[in-house]
């Protein structure tokens, strides 16, 4: 086991967010930023930004890492910048009053149609309809999940129409 795997997840935590050069098995060198680590596996997810706006993803599998040098410790801005590389388009859009007026919006409109919904969630950021239904953010007919087919099919419908007259 390599002295990389011997690290504990607080250790690894340290090394997220930062450029850093990796050395790996028969002495393959990775430069990138540290997006995460796996503490199972020690695998190190490693992005590379290039001058022409897209974005290289490497795993080195954590077996094989035999050293990790920090080059440049990330600002606030990469942080930022990292944390948003892989989310949706839609949830980049909205900010949190945006969405807070979307979530009131729908809501308040399914209950005038005599729909059934709740919020949810440690904070309250999803929707549920009749206890089948749930509606993450930003709200729209595909952020919409149910076991029950006819019940997403209807509610998307009813969702899409909402927005349409928005």
């Amino acid at each position: 086991m390599s002295e990389w795997q011997k690290k504990s997840p607080l250790e690894w935590q340290t090394y997220v967010n930062k450029e850093v050069k990796v050395t790996a098995a028969e002495k393959h060198e990775y430069k990138g930023w540290i997006l995460t680590i796996d503490p199972v596996s020690a695998n190190v997810v490693l992005v590379k930004l290039m001058e022409d706006g897209k974005v290289c993803v490497s795993v080195i599998l954590g077996h094989a890492v035999q050293k990790v040098e920090i080059a440049n410790e990330g600002d606030d801005e990469m942080k930022e910048r990292l944390a948003h590389l892989f989310m949706p388009e839609e949830s980049k859009a909205y900010g949190h009053e945006e969405l807070e007026k979307r979530k009131s919006s729908l809501k308040t409109w399914l209950e005038t149609n005599h729909i059934p919904v709740t919020e949810q969630g440690e904070s309250q950021r999803t929707l549920c309809v009749a206890g089948v239904l749930t509606i993450d953010p930003p709200y729209g007919p595909e952020d919409c999940s149910s076991s029950n087919e006819i019940i997403l099919s209807r509610v998307q419908s009813l969702i899409q129409g909402h927005l349409a007259t928005q």
